[in-house]
């Protein structure tokens, strides 16, 4: 192996570990739930922008159908006055104005096919967020849970220690007196 290979290697090695104690996974956490409710309001923007587009074709339908029953009207009346060909032009511009309301009509049954599709998606994302939401406070509490566990652990172990060593403070403070009322060590000489 290489000395670059082994000095990449062993960088990654580092930023890795590094990276690790930087994560906090609550935070991760929170990170993915915000980014899924900004999904979840994108499709709900969308949904209503299909409802909106549906709406001004309904209204476009409902015009030209009160265009087209307007020219009926005048069709009508010029074949009461005797006028063939405004009846014949009133009729030919009522067609042209069927064929736009059924094109209207047909764009308007996709624009409602689209808005159901869009609505169920959104309410299953919803669902999806909601489930994610309940798993990542469980996540998060358990892992906050562990964490304490960890310290309380690390303080006991420090306890533990700083009792050993009270421990032996006291045996040899015990230890002094006994000494002391023995006199000093007398030399057989």
């Amino acid at each position: 192996m290489s000395i670059m290979k082994r000095m990449s290697m062993i960088f990654r090695a580092k930023a890795n570990k590094a990276l690790d104690k930087a994560e906090d996974p609550r935070e991760t956490l929170d990170y993915s739930y915000q980014r899924q409710l900004e999904m979840l309001q994108k499709v709900r923007r969308g949904v209503a922008d299909v409802a909106t587009s549906r709406k001004r074709v309904e209204l476009q339908a409902t015009q030209l159908q009160q265009q087209s029953e307007k020219l009926q009207g005048q069709a009508q009346q010029a074949l009461g006055a005797g006028r063939e060909d405004l009846a014949r032009e009133a009729l030919t511009r009522r067609a042209g104005l069927q064929t736009q309301i059924a094109d209207l009509q047909t764009q308007h049954a996709q624009l409602q096919g689209e808005e159901e599709k869009l609505t169920l998606a959104s309410q299953r994302l919803q669902a999806k967020v909601e489930s994610f939401r309940t798993r990542k406070e469980t996540i998060k509490a358990t892992y906050t849970a562990a964490e304490a566990q960890t310290k309380i652990n690390e303080a006991f172990s420090g306890i533990s220690e700083e009792m050993g060593d009270v421990g032996m403070a006291i045996q040899r403070a015990e230890a002094r007196p006994r000494r002391c009322r023995r006199g000093p060590a007398r030399s057989t000489s």
